[in-house]
């Protein structure tokens, strides 16, 4: 038994509630099992959080961690020239390079307090990701990349039905509920028009099966619905209703260019969204409709897709782009920064099918917790924390630096920004080494 006890911390709880207290908060194991205004018992570890914040862990909710090592190297390209460079570079992965690129994305995402991932792979050396993964501590869900209708890509991405679906049923035999449940496995069709309607079923039936995730990405850009009309006979998310490829299990990033008869669909079938706003601006993709979807009780959350698309893995910046860009059309009401931290940590929480365990500060849930700092220059000044709303300054003004201490299932990640389950310096330099291999 192992106790983590952190003290003297003005708690942001996240529960339906949405208490926010000074309090301290005991963790036994895995799970928070004690929160009260003083708790003198003795832990192990004892974090003081005087001055600063304590609250749920961010998800990650869209990310590919394969991207990692391609961050800036296809900057001011526009999404399909983009998609062609770094498909290319993708298909050089080897599994010691896809390693790299996933230790990379990690240290970063845990640095700036990101405690559960929803990942997409590329098509080959999956394990590598995984194994990365268990090693970092994270908690979350990946699973390799399926394209079965992929001709025009490099032919180390393409791949037959076949092998796509043994492939990933085998990977997610492997490592589905691995790291006493910290890793789960997410069917990934990287694109509609990218996957057969066969390979699409399929993978539905196995995730209903075994209580798998679906992760795919949905209405990107405008050019994806003639395309999807002219070769499916429907828009995207009627599509995937029409063969039964929505639900609770199925997250869907972007969701741009969706129609309300698609946002019914969203509704009704508990089909999640992964909102990725920075993405999406540098792109010039679009700007998804979150408001309007937040206001149907859509089920949405945060990510910021891969490094290269980004260019950063950074949840602060993604929650402030996120607040922001539905002002100018809704007005100053729009998005208040309450929703935005909700996306952040409970709607990736159920997202992933684990709203019960994680996405808030309770008794009982697990224990995936993140202590920042008072905000330092970029959020001050702060009087106190009941007379400033620090939800509005963690959305609005803080920075990933603040976070100061990471816990992901009861197990501490990073102490004092120092990182406990890789070494940083070695993380970058295995990176750098890898860019050069494959560019070479």
């Amino acid at each position: 038994m192992s106790r983590i006890l952190i003290k003297n911390g003005h708690l942001i709880t996240m529960d339906s509630a949405q208490r926010q207290l000074d309090a301290d908060l005991m963790i036994e194991d895995d799970r928070i099992i004690e929160i009260a205004s003083r708790i003198d018992e003795t832990a192990d570890e004892v974090i003081d959080a005087t001055g600063g914040l304590v609250l749920p862990g961010f998800v990650q909710s869209h990310i590919h961690l394969c991207q990692s090592l391609f961050r800036g190297q296809a900057d001011d390209q526009p999404l399909l020239v983009w998609l062609n460079t770094i498909t290319e570079l993708e298909s050089r992965h080897t599994p010691e390079s896809l390693y790299a690129a996933a230790r990379l994305g990690l240290a970063e995402i845990i640095k700036s307090g990101t405690t559960a991932i929803v990942d997409m792979g590329t098509v080959h050396h999956q394990d590598s990701v995984f194994t990365a993964m268990e090693e970092s501590g994270i908690r979350g869900q990946s699973g390799k990349a399926m394209m079965d209708l992929t001709e025009n890509l490099p032919p180390a991405l393409q791949e037959t039905t076949a092998d796509s679906v043994n492939e990933s049923v085998d990977l997610m035999h492997r490592w589905h509920g691995k790291a006493d449940g910290r890793i789960r496995y997410g069917f990934a069709p990287r694109w509609q028009v990218w996957c057969t309607e066969g390979l699409l079923k399929e993978i539905k039936q196995e995730s209903d099966r075994n209580n798998a995730g679906i992760h795919g990405h949905a209405g990107e850009i405008e050019y994806e619905v003639p395309l999807m009309l002219q070769q499916r006979g429907r828009r995207n998310l009627k599509y995937l209703e029409h063969i039964g490829v929505v639900g609770p299990n199925v997250q869907m990033a972007h969701c741009i260019w969706l129609d309300d008869d698609e946002l019914t669909v969203l509704q009704e079938t508990g089909t999640h969204v992964m909102h990725c706003p920075c993405c999406n601006l540098k792109l010039s993709s679009g700007i998804a409709r979150i408001p309007e979807m937040l206001a149907r009780g859509i089920s949405v959350a945060i990510g910021s897709d891969g490094a290269p698309s980004n260019n950063n893995l950074d949840m602060f910046i993604e929650m402030r782009v996120a607040s922001i860009i539905h002002k100018y059309r809704l007005g100053a009401e729009a998005l208040p920064a309450e929703a935005v931290l909700g996306m952040a940590t409970n709607g990736g929480a159920a997202a992933l099918g684990l709203a019960d365990e994680i996405g808030s500060l309770e008794v009982g849930k697990k224990a995936d917790v993140i202590v920042l700092d008072g905000g330092g220059l970029s959020a001050a000044p702060i009087v106190d924390f009941d007379a400033d709303d620090p939800v509005k300054r963690i959305v609005s003004a803080f920075q990933s630096p603040s976070v100061q201490s990471s816990i992901i299932d009861g197990r501490l990640v990073m102490k004092d920004r120092r990182l406990l389950t890789m070494i940083e310096e070695e993380v970058v330099a295995d990176a750098r080494r890898a860019l050069a291999t494959i560019r070479d």
